[in-house]
Order: structure tokens, then sequence, then C-alpha cells
């Protein structure tokens, strides 16, 4: 049974670094000293004023939701597979000052509980997602902006090309297109199996985490990691809440015919990646025709919103800022509509980004 040692090599390090994915980058980092006080959980009620769990009429599913601010428009956060509704905590505590934050667990994650866990097709989480605003906000739902990472990005773009979320005035999709996903796809068993299976502690898996560069934010690990585990009693260790390695069979439901999506959606539209070389054809040709804003994030891995949170935030309050979305919907005055006219420049990590 692996669990994390006192001092990780490098050579260790190395073996465990894969590259960028539809759910993780992992590059080289540097080691830095164990100490169980610097990896150390915290509470989510640093970051968001409440959590509830809501549960579905007429199913035995019941949904944990994390919320915060009180004014606004309501950010509803998405998070990747394998991740929690805690990875958008500490951006959560920026943008609630300019907006409310509503951020779940989806289907076999984090404390959420559902009759089949590993049911992770497009579709169900889709209804999964509707199904929880729907209970929030009955039929008066606020202006909401969808905004998903990596899996929740995929998601994120299905419920919005259904249009059936009334007041959907924006999307934001984080590290994730249809290219590179798909492309990704047939090595995900390999870089899964080759992640560390065991650990003896909650702490010993935030340093792991921290160390190979999975997170480079450690408040954020310390955060968020903790909701992506489980205590195996038999082992006496902790193991991976979701098992993503079952749900193989919807992994290609979740980005195939995203970019299409994507572009089809009738509201301003936002893309943030890590790294320059991931548009396909598609959103190539789209950005060109400024159908959408994009803005690549320097210095920062996959979960872009733990990584770097501050810059995080204040793209996520900009693009509401720069859309006049108000508590209600698009406010009086110009906004662009369908994410056309976009001209954007801006630096972002010391590095200047356009579209």
């Amino acid at each position: 049974m692996a669990s994390v040692p006192e001092d990780v090599t490098d050579e260790h390090l190395q073996q465990q670094t894969q590259p960028a994915s539809a759910f993780a980058s992992i590059p080289h980092r540097p080691q830095t000293k164990s100490s169980s006080e610097k990896y150390a959980p915290l509470d989510c009620s640093l970051y968001f004023d409440k959590e509830d769990d809501i549960a579905i009429p007429e199913s035995n599913d019941v949904f944990h939701v994390y919320t915060a601010g009180t004014e606004g428009p309501v950010v509803f956060c998405l998070h990747g597979g394998g991740y929690s509704g805690l990875s958008f905590a500490v951006s959560a505590s920026k943008i609630k000052e300019k907006a409310r934050v509503v951020s779940m667990d989806l289907r076999g994650h984090g404390k959420s509980s559902t009759e089949i866990d590993l049911d992770l097709s497009v579709e169900t989480m889709c209804n999964d997602v509707l199904a929880v605003i729907k209970e929030l906000y009955s039929n008066s739902p606020p202006a909401i902006i969808l905004v998903g990472h990596s899996m929740g990005g995929s998601i994120a773009v299905h419920v919005a090309a259904r249009r059936s979320l009334s007041t959907l005035a924006g999307l934001v999709v984080v590290d994730v297109v249809e290219g590179t996903a798909m492309a990704s796809l047939i090595h995900m068993q390999k870089i899964l199996s080759n992640r560390m299976q065991h650990f003896s502690s909650i702490e010993k898996a935030i340093e792991w985490s921290v160390k190979v560069g999975s997170i480079r934010n450690i408040d954020s690990a310390r955060v968020s990691i903790p909701a992506t585990l489980k205590y195996d009693e038999s082992k006496k260790c902790y193991l991976y809440r979701t098992e993503l390695e079952k749900t193989e069979e919807y992994w290609k439901g979740w980005y195939e015919g995203l970019s299409d999506k994507f572009l089809s959606c009738p509201v301003p539209k936002l893309l943030l990646l890590a790294g320059t070389d991931r548009l396909d054809r598609s959103l190539t040709i789209g950005q060109m025709q400024g159908k959408f804003q994009m803005v690549v994030v320097r210095h920062t891995g996959h979960a872009i919103q733990e990584d770097v949170p501050d810059e995080f935030s204040t793209l996520i309050v900009n693009f509401i800022t720069r859309n006049r979305i108000g508590p209600h919907g698009i406010e009086r005055g110009f906004a662009p509509q369908g994410g056309g006219g976009y001209g954007l420049v801006g630096y972002i990590g010391g590095e200047l980004i356009k579209n």
C-alpha cells in the first residue's frame, strides 16, 4: 500500500508527472519540507458563507452545495472530474464581493449522494444541474453565469446549449476544448492508474498534490483536497472519493461536439486556457470571428481557479462587469450578445493576451 513518504524524491515525482490533459496537468515541482501544519486541512467556512444539502424530489439524490455572497448575479460553478465544489473555494471568497457564488458537488463527487454515483453521462449531469437550480430558485431564478472547469466545463456548455435555463446570462469554460480533450482520452486510464492511490493521512494527500503540482496553491489544496477523499476502514487509509476509472464509457460524450455547442450558446462567453496551443479548428475560427472572449492565463496548471484564485476571480468579475450582468440579467445599455465583437487586450501573469 503506497502513501506519501516523508521525503518525496525527484525521481518519484517525475514518474508521477503526466502531460496536460482534460483532467489534470501535473508538471514537475521542486521539493519542499514536509510539515503537518503546512499541509493541514482548512475549513471551507473560511471561504464560503454556508453549505447545504439539496434533495431532489422523486429521487434519492442529494447534492451538496456551497454558497457565498448575498447580492448580484449567481456564478454557478461546476468542478472537474475528481475534484469537488471546494475547487472554487478560494476564488469564491473574492468573487462574492461582487456576485453570489454557488458551487455544487457533482454526482459521484464530494458530499453529494446519488442512487447511481457512477452515472456521469452528460444527460444525467445536465439534469442534475438543472434540478439543483430549480430547487434553489423555484420558478424565479436570478441571472446565472455558468462556470465550468474541465469535465464541469463540458457540462456547463451542454446545459447552456439546451437553452432551458431562461435566466442564463453568461458562460465561462475553464481549460478544456474539444480537440485536446478528445486526444487525451486514450491516455486517461494510464494517467489515473499512475496517481498515488493510497494516503496515510489527509495531510499526506494535500502534500502530494502540491508537490507534484496538480494544485499549485497550498491554501486551495488545503481546502479542496479533503473533499476528494474517503477513508477506507478495511485498508486504514484514504482513497479517492470518485472512481473515475470506472466511468470511461461516458468520457467521449463529455467532449464530442463541444466546440460547436460552445459557439452556438447565445450568451456572452469566456474561455480561460492555461496554454496557447489548445484551440481546435472550430474555436480558432470562432475566436477570429469574435464569437467569444479568450484569455490565456500564464504560469498556471490545469486547475486555473485553484492555482491563481486572485486572477481567476478578477477575470470572472470583469466578465460580469464588461457584459453588464446584473442580478436579473443584462442591465440597460449596450452589452455584447452571443459573445460577438470582442477585442479584449490584457495582462495575466505578466503576459500580454488578446483576442
